[in-house]
């Protein structure tokens, strides 16, 4: 993609990282739970390079920092990004189209959450290969939306209907409590899961992930991290992937009203357990062909001026 809008980046120098209850995107566990699953893909280059641009708060963990998109989205100075975490899709159609959908609701090119998966690439890219002069990006900021915005376009309720906001609009029973079904998507699959077969631990849940992943989905590893177009980064067939599973599991059965019980939370869990899991290996694809075999970060930190971010952790 060589035409899309580059976002400069605003706080270069000082930003506020702020945890707020509630569950964003994936959901604070699903986002997790991708980007730990993809730091174990992660090759050494690509693990020092990472450590090296998280902010100290994050004590080398990138995991930790990967719900802070989700965290922001609402502040007035990054309300712009809210609308780079999903893409909207005609109603029914069942497809994806960059060049058709990926633009915000005043029609701006390039702003959905494939464009940002572009965009953040870009910068990085750009500013680990650049020279002292030339580099215009927080490249802490940029890893970090890029770590989210993977894991979002893995979502399939990210990549669906205008009509419904992805699902936001269609009011369903998870069980007993009202819920909305972008938030069954988000997080009830995940929560429920937790609590019915992985004794309310997350960690538990993302070993599983990686046992399917090294055992079941071993021949897939290789489909699911290469890019067939040569690029850095491919989100578009991903992005496919993500609406047709919205319309064959997400949206199938779950009519305003409905009640999803049993039956819906038992055949969907193996399809989010697997976005989990493509989500986590391509994250690792791509920051592996960013850092690897390149010019250490290292020094290139200290001289940019791109000084690590600031982060105050409130407590819950």
């Amino acid at each position: 993609m060589s035409d899309f809008k580059l976002w400069w980046i605003e706080g270069a120098f000082a930003i506020l990282l702020l945890l707020v209850p509630g569950n964003l995107g994936w959901g604070k566990e699903g986002h997790y739970a991708t980007c730990k699953i993809a730091e174990s893909f992660l090759t050494e280059e690509a693990l020092k390079a990472v450590k090296e641009l998280l902010p100290e708060t994050a004590e080398g963990d990138l995991a930790s920092v990967c719900s802070w998109p989700d965290e922001i989205k609402h502040r007035y100075n990054w309300r712009w990004t809210s609308e780079l975490h999903y893409v909207d899709t005609p109603d029914f159609r069942c497809n994806y189209d960059y060049c058709r959908d990926c633009h915000d609701s005043s029609g701006v090119k390039d702003n959905c959450v494939t464009g940002a998966i572009y965009n953040y690439t870009e910068q990085l890219v750009t500013g680990y290969n650049a020279s002292n002069s030339v580099v215009n990006y927080n490249l802490t900021e940029a890893l970090m939306f890029l770590s989210h915005y993977i894991g979002d376009v893995h979502q399939p309720l990210h990549v669906s209907f205008t009509s419904d906001e992805g699902g936001n609009t269609i009011t369903v029973r998870w069980y007993k409590r009202k819920t909305n079904l972008h938030h069954v998507w988000d997080s009830d699959i995940i929560e429920s899961a937790m609590k019915t077969f992985y004794d309310k631990d997350l960690d538990v849940m993302i070993s599983a992930i990686e046992k399917n992943i090294s055992d079941t989905w071993s021949n897939d590893i290789s489909s699911w991290a290469n890019c067939t177009s040569g690029e850095d980064v491919c989100p578009d067939p991903w992005a496919s992937e993500s609406i047709k599973f919205a319309c064959n599991y997400a949206y199938r059965n779950a009519t305003p009203g409905t009640t999803l019980g049993d039956d819906y939370f038992l055949s969907r869990l193996p399809v989010v357990e697997m976005r989990l899991a493509q989500g986590g290996v391509r994250l690792a694809a791509t920051l592996n062909r960013i850092f690897d075999s390149r010019p250490s970060i290292a020094h290139k930190l200290a001289s940019f001026g791109n000084i690590q971010p600031t982060f105050q952790i409130a407590s819950s």
